[in-house]
C-alpha cells in the first residue's frame, strides 16, 4: 500500500500530536508499506519520504506557539499533489491550514481519505480565551467539519467521548474508534525511587504546561492534602506557562515540584516509582499520558470532566474528582496515600485494563482501516450510512483484525 500522510504539526517528539504521528509513520513502514509524508519539519528536509512545505507565520504569536511546542504548516498545494500522486491512500492528522488544502487536493485527485479527529475545539478556543463559550467551540467543529471531514472515507476518532463529543455537534460519519495505543516499553517492574524521594509521596502528572491541562488544580489539591508536607510533585512536559506555575508552586507548596521533559525511558522509570497518577486536565481527547501510568501499574485519578477521556478510565469512584475541585481532589490524593494495600492492587487491575489499548494491536486496527476506505472506492458495500462495515465482504483483506466501526 501507498500511504500519505499529511500532518500540520510535526518535529520534536515533545507533544501528543507528533509522538502520534512519528509512531504511526514508523509502524507502518515496519510493515511494508510505502509511507510520504507531508509536514513543515525543516530538519526533515532531504530524508526519504518526506515532502517539506513551510511553516504558517503568526507574527508576534509565533514565539507563544513555538513555546508549545509545535509549529504549523502553511499548505503548499503543488507539494501536497506531488506526494500524493502515487498514493492509493491519504491520511491527513488534524483539521488546521494544510490538512483541510489536502482535503482538497485529494478529492481533485481522486485518492480515498481518512482524516484523525485528535483536537478538541477547546485546545484552540482555551488559547483564545472562548473555551467558556459553547457557541465558539460548536462553530470550531463545524468549522473543522467543513474543512476536512465531512468527504473523508473514514474519519479516525482515538475515543468514544471525541467521537460523541464531535458528532454531537457536526454530522456522524462512518468512523473508527481506535486508541493511539501504548508502547510495549510502559509495564509494571520493580523501580527503586530516587534517594531524594525516599521518604516522600510522588505525585506525576504529565501534560503540556498550557490552561486546559489544569495544573494548578493539583498544585492547589496537593496544598490542601494532609500530606502536603510530604509530597513531591513531578510535571513531566514543557510548554508556555512553565515560569507561571513555578511561581503558583513557590507560593503554595512546601516541597517544590519538579518540572522537565522526560525521555520514553526515564518517563517508564518515573512511572513505576511514582506512587500516584493524577490527570486533571478539563479537555484530553484520549490521554496518552493516563494510559501510560496505568500500564506500569499505577493507580490514577482524574478529573470528571465531561470533556476529558481520562473520565472513562476510572475503575472505582475513588478514581475520579469532581472538575476544578481541588479539595476534592485533596481529599482522594489522602485516601490513596493512607489505603496502600488497595492500591497495590487496584494497580494490577489497571495495568491488566491497560493491555487493551497495546500499539501493535491499534496499528493493526489503522492498517485495516486504510484497506478498507481502498476498497470502499470499488464497493459501497464496506462503509455503510450508519457507519457499519460489511465484514463478510472483506474479512481476508489487509491484517485480519477486526476495526471498532460504530455509527
Amino acid at each position: 500500500m501507498n500511504l500519505t500522510i499529511v500532518c500540520d504539526v510535526l518535529g520534536k517528539e515533545n507533544n501528543g500530536t507528533t509522538i502520534t504521528a512519528m509512531n504511526l509513520i514508523r509502524s507502518m513502514r515496519a510493515r511494508g508499506h510505502h509511507v510520504n509524508v507531508v509536514c513543515s519539519d525543516e530538519e526533515k528536509r532531504g530524508m526519504p519520504g518526506y515532502y517539506i512545505v513551510p511553516t504558517l507565520d503568526f507574527g508576534p504569536l509565533n514565539e507563544y506557539i513555538e513555546r508549545n511546542g509545535v509549529k504549523l504548516a502553511k499548505a503548499d498545494r503543488k507539494i501536497l499533489a506531488e506526494a500524493m500522486h502515487d498514493a492509493d491512500m491519504v491520511h491527513i492528522m488534524l483539521p488546521y491550514s494544510l490538512g483541510a488544502a489536502a482535503a482538497k487536493v485529494a478529492k481533485e485527485l481522486g485518492k480515498p481519505y481518512t482524516a484523525g479527529c485528535h483536537a478538541l475545539a477547546e485546545n484552540l478556543t482555551t488559547h483564545l480565551f472562548l473555551n467558556h463559550l459553547e457557541i465558539a467551540n460548536h462553530l470550531t467543529y463545524e468549522a473543522y467539519y467543513r474543512l476536512l471531514y465531512q468527504d473523508c472515507a473514514c474519519v479516525h476518532y482515538v475515543s468514544q467521548m471525541m467521537c460523541d463529543l464531535f458528532e454531537s455537534n457536526t454530522k456522524p460519519k462512518p468512523h473508527c474508534v481506535i486508541s493511539n495505543g501504548v508502547g510495549a516499553a510502559f509495564f509494571p517492574k520493580q523501580v527503586k525511587k530516587p534517594e531524594p524521594y525516599r521518604d516522600r509521596f510522588v505525585i506525576l502528572y504529565t501534560g503540556r504546561y498550557s490552561r486546559e491541562k489544569s495544573h494548578k488544580v493539583l498544585i492547589d489539591g496537593v496544598s490542601r492534602s494532609k500530606h502536603r508536607d510530604q509530597i513531591q510533585l513531578i510535571f513531566a512536559g514543557s510548554g508556555p506557562l512553565e515560569k507561571s506555575l513555578k511561581a503558583y508552586a513557590n507560593q503554595r507548596l512546601p516541597i517544590q515540584p519538579l518540572f522537565g521533559f522526560f525521555s520514553r525511558e526515564e518517563m517508564t522509570q518515573l512511572l513505576n516509582f511514582a506512587d500516584l497518577y493524577v490527570h486533571p486536565a478539563r479537555y484530553e481527547a484520549e490521554g496518552i499520558a493516563c494510559l501510560e501510568a496505568m500500564a506500569c501499574g499505577n493507580v490514577i485519578l482524574s478529573s470528571d470532566s465531561p470533556k476529558s477521556a481520562t473520565r472513562c478510565f476510572a475503575l472505582s469512584p475513588e478514581n475520579l474528582f469532581r472538575m476544578d475541585d481541588a479539595g476534592d481532589l485533596a481529599g482522594k490524593i489522602d485516601y490513596w496515600l493512607e489505603h496502600p494495600a488497595e492500591k497495590a492492587a487496584l494497580g494490577k487491575e489497571y495495568a491488566q485494563f491497560a493491555s487493551k489499548f497495546d500499539s501493535e494491536a491499534c496499528m493493526d486496527q489503522m492498517e485495516m482501516m486504510f484497506y478498507v476506505a481502498i476498497k470502499q472506492e470499488q464497493s459501497d458495500l464496506l462503509f455503510g450510512f450508519d457507519g457499519g462495515l460489511c465484514w463478510d465482504e472483506y474479512q481476508n483483506e489487509g491484517s485480519g483484525r477486526e476495526v471498532s466501526v460504530r455509527s
